[in-house]
């Protein structure tokens, strides 16, 4: 069973910087696909941006250009660097990777909050 466990989110003054990180245990099959999601209070989950074993990346219009997702392959680790930080940005953050052929695994999710 593969286990995701996620780690840096935190509280940030709007403009500032925060780096997530999320590693899988228990993989014995490639990971094809990382990603972060997020959701806001009364929201739906959303794609904020993903990176595929061969770093083909994708992002949401809103954190382009303030986003940076990145993935170390040998160590099933997926990061998310996130500068220009703003209110709306407050979300929970969850990692989801995808396991050959198609297993979906999800993290339990990471509190980031962005103070005006």
């Amino acid at each position: 069973q593969v286990q995701l466990v996620e780690s840096g989110g935190g509280l940030v003054q709007a403009g500032g910087s925060l780096r997530l990180s999320c590693a899988a245990s228990g993989s014995s099959l490639p990971i094809t696909n990382m990603g972060w999601y997020r959701q806001a209070p009364g929201k739906q989950r959303e794609l904020v941006a993903s990176i595929t074993r061969g770093d083909s990346t994708n992002y949401a219009d809103s954190v382009k250009d303030r986003f940076t997702i990145s993935s170390d392959n040998a160590k099933n680790t997926v990061y998310l660097q996130m500068n220009s930080l703003k209110p709306e940005d407050t979300a929970v953050y969850y990692c989801k990777m995808i396991q050959w052929p198609s297993h979906h695994y999800w993290g339990q999710g990471t509190q980031v909050t962005v103070s005006s």
